[in-house]
């Protein structure tokens, strides 16, 4: 299999990752977690984890996602509050409201919500 390189900033080191890898979701996809009570939307994807290892390891073993899959960043919402989450494509599913999520920095890196997903500004892509 080919892989690639990239550097990851929250990582603080250089990722090596399949040059294909496939995404269940996209950018503007709203998604639930399987585990938690909170959902989201998606405006970054990793092909594999590419996070810190203190991170990683935080994660109660039993519940321990592989690395070796999509990790998706989230605007997220639950009932208490809205912040960023990182999540693995396994704890994810598609969210059963499809109504937007109230985050407040959704405005900041998409223009509007159309058919249950969120189109990226225009001046964010290339």
């Amino acid at each position: 299999m080919e892989q690639t390189e990239f550097f990851s900033d929250q990582a603080g080191r250089t990722i090596t990752a399949p040059r294909h890898a496939t995404s269940r979701f996209g950018i503007g996809d709203i998604v639930s977690h399987c585990l938690f009570d909170f959902r989201g939307v998606v405006f970054d994807v990793d092909p594999v984890f590419a996070n810190s290892e203190e991170w990683y390891e935080s994660i109660p073993p039993e519940i321990r996602p592989s690395r070796e899959q999509p990790f998706y960043h989230l605007l997220a919402e639950s009932e208490e509050s809205y912040y960023v989450a990182y999540v693995s494509q396994q704890n994810l599913r598609p969210d059963a409201d499809n109504g937007p999520v109230g985050h407040p920095d959704i405005a900041q890196m998409f223009e509007n919500f159309e058919n249950g997903r969120y189109r990226v500004r225009r001046s964010l892509t290339h």
